[in-house]
């Protein structure tokens, strides 16, 4: 299958800039999985298409405030943005200017509360870099960094929790679980007092998600790992529900690229912690979901080959289409589908 099949058209003032005012009164685009059929709704009446007995997953990673502005000792501005936790105070960084910041190139930010030196190289030209400081790092990085928003959007975010999901705790995603952004308290309490189980695991987002396909064949394309942890009171609760003859419904593509990652052939999830490089494109069999809750998302982008895995790729571009037409807001702070 050719990635050129996944592609669709986008005119670029339909790329959301900002969130909308309220979470849940974005658009809601409800999408048939067998039939195509598509019909338009509003995000806070999601709990009207959930039925009793369904359960509902979530990933509660919240977003580091990992874009940190310094200067390199020797002179000049430097920009990092953290990746992942190597240990012992070491960061796997994207920095700019790359070529500046070699091994031995020491750096300090917020008038040297915060400090580091780059010790080494990673893969495809990241670097390695050790943070020194006093107290806890990651309330220096509250205090000092900025939220590491998606390279589509141009403005500035002027509340930082409008870019997390109201149920984040776990702190290590590098981009938000965006399905989730458009959930409310009040909405998740209507959602659960209709007799939806919720249930939350973890999937610490990485870079890799905006990472575009490149090869020419989607079977080519070499998947970015994440770390996703199930808890077993999670397991236990999709597994109840799937007993029961409900409804295991994902809200985003991290959620379900985890639940699948974790159940067995014979559809039993498993409380589990570890890395998932998961590529799931059509001809994919769903081990666990059934339904799904999710943003509009990149042309030729392994979340649209995930979508059409689901809903069928012709079934989802027409809906891409009607959603163009229709002047739907696209991307991370856009409207949502619920593909049921």
């Amino acid at each position: 299958m050719k990635t050129s099949d996944f592609y669709y058209d986008l005119p670029k003032e339909l790329i959301a800039q900002t969130p909308s005012e309220k979470r849940d009164c974005s658009r809601l685009m409800l999408l048939d999985k067998h039939t195509g059929e598509v019909s338009h709704s509003v995000f806070y009446k999601l709990v009207d298409y959930l039925n009793p007995g369904d359960c509902l997953v979530m990933n509660d990673s919240r977003v580091l405030p990992a874009r940190l502005f310094g200067n390199r000792l020797s002179g000049g501005a430097v920009e990092v943005l953290l990746l992942k936790d190597k240990g012992d105070g070491v960061w796997e960084c994207l920095t700019r200017p790359g070529r500046k910041t070699r091994p031995g190139t020491a750096l300090t930010f917020g008038d040297g509360e915060l400090t580091a030196e780059v010790v080494g190289e990673a893969e495809g030209g990241n670097k390695l870099v050790k943070f020194h400081y006093e107290g806890i790092f990651i309330e220096k990085l509250e205090k000092l960094g900025r939220m590491p928003l998606p390279p589509y959007i141009h403005e500035e975010l002027k509340d930082s929790e409008r870019y997390q999901t109201v149920y984040s705790r776990e702190l290590g995603s590098a981009a938000a679980p965006t399905a989730g952004l458009h959930f409310t308290p009040e909405l998740l309490k209507k959602i659960e007092n209709k007799g939806v189980k919720l249930a939350f695991l973890t999937l610490h987002v990485g870079l890799g998600t905006f990472r575009p396909v490149k090869e020419d064949e989607i079977e080519d394309h070499e998947m970015h790992s994440e770390f996703c942890t199930v808890p077993e009171e999670t397991a236990n609760a999709v597994n109840e529900t799937k007993r029961s003859g409900g409804r295991i419904i994902s809200v985003g593509t991290t959620t379900c690229r985890t639940l699948e990652s974790a159940t067995d052939d014979c559809g039993l999830l498993k409380p589990w912690s570890g890395w998932t490089n998961i590529f799931i494109y059509p001809g994919y069999k769903f081990k666990c979901i059934d339904g799904l809750v999710t943003n509009f998302h990149l042309p030729e982008s392994s979340l649209i080959m995930l979508v059409s895995a689901l809903a069928g790729r012709e079934n989802v571009l027409s809906a891409y289409s009607e959603a163009v037409k229709e002047k739907y807001r696209f991307f991370s702070f856009g409207d949502a589908m619920f593909i049921s």
